[in-house]
């Protein structure tokens, strides 16, 4: 569970769904389209969507997705208190276990976010 590096596994996992781009193209690009669709600003702005999914990604104990969504926050310029507040939800739905994984969590959103 521990990951050296958000950045690194990002760039890792970017890359190694570069076969699956060029062998199942469709589903690809509609993976990609479908979350253009369900990150665009409506209702909910896309910072409070990416929040949502960071909670889910953390309960779903994904480090990938803790990894895309809080490199997201940091470039919509989610605040710490915002992702921990994300997090604190997603602790509240999935106990200790998703605790672990919110720690991950602030890792990868220190790692990503601007220095201070």
């Amino acid at each position: 569970m521990t990951i050296a590096s958000y950045k690194q596994l990002t760039q890792d996992i970017s890359s190694n769904l570069m076969p699956l781009r060029k062998t199942v193209p469709g589903v690809m690009a509609g993976f990609g389209e479908m979350g253009k669709a369900a990150i665009a600003d409506g209702a909910l702005d896309a910072k409070t969507k990416e929040l949502i999914a960071l909670a889910v990604g953390v309960a779903a104990r994904c480090e990938g997705c803790i990894g895309f969504h809080t490199k997201a926050l940091a470039r919509l310029g989610a605040t710490t208190a915002e992702v921990h507040e994300a997090l604190g939800v997603a602790i509240y739905m999935g106990g200790g276990p998703v605790a672990m994984y919110a720690a991950s969590a602030v890792q990868a959103f220190d790692e990503f976010k601007p220095a201070a």
